[in-house]
C-alpha cells in the first residue's frame, strides 16, 4: 500500500501553473471525439426512425 501512495504522488500535479494561452490538445481531442459521438447517434437514431412503418388507421 506504501508504494501505491508514493506513485500517486509522483504522478500528481507539480504544483507550478502556467497561463493558458490557447486550447490544449486534450481539449480538441475531447471536442473531436463528442462531434463524432454525436454524429454517430443521430445517424442511428435517423436509421431506426426510418425503418418505422406509419400506424395503419382503422
Amino acid at each position: 500500500m506504501p508504494a501505491l501512495a508514493i506513485l500517486s504522488v509522483q504522478s500528481g500535479h507539480s504544483g507550478v501553473v502556467h497561463p493558458r494561452t490557447g486550447p490544449e490538445m486534450s481539449d480538441i481531442a475531447l471536442f473531436g471525439f463528442a462531434a463524432i459521438g454525436v454524429w454517430l447517434v443521430r445517424r442511428a437514431l435517423r436509421k431506426r426512425f426510418a425503418k418505422t412503418k406509419p400506424r395503419e388507421k382503422d
